[in-house]
């Protein structure tokens, strides 16, 4: 996977030509998702992950999935487990406050964690 990961500009190859938006969303054959652009993790559980990017908030459903790795530093995410749908919900107004949401409302679960 590192091979093909570096092939579509994630990981320590070439990165890709900047563009106005960062996000960008790599699905291998329904078991493995990576995500760049991510600006926060609203929730997660084993049937689903809602994530904040720089597009709109994302929401992937399935089945037994796990967050392998998470740097919202970077802004990457990668996802691994039966991925029946992925969704976008309208682009986010993010609120005063680092963390903060208005699709919730308030600070988000991470926000809360790391202060």
């Amino acid at each position: 996977m590192d091979e093909k990961r570096q092939t579509l500009g994630f990981g320590t190859g070439a990165e890709p030509k900047p563009t106005a938006s960062k996000h960008r969303l790599a699905v291998e054959k329904r078991e493995s998702v990576a995500i760049t652009g991510v600006l926060d993790v609203i929730s997660f559980d084993e049937e689903q992950v809602v994530c904040e990017t720089d597009l709109g908030v994302l929401i992937l459903c399935g089945a037994n999935l796990h967050v392998s790795n998470l740097n919202l530093d970077s802004g990457l995410l990668d996802v691994f487990g039966e991925i029946d749908s992925i969704t976008y919900e309208n682009q986010p107004q993010m609120l005063s406050g680092k963390g903060k949401s208005a699709v919730r409302g308030k600070q988000s679960l991470f926000g809360r964690i790391f202060k």
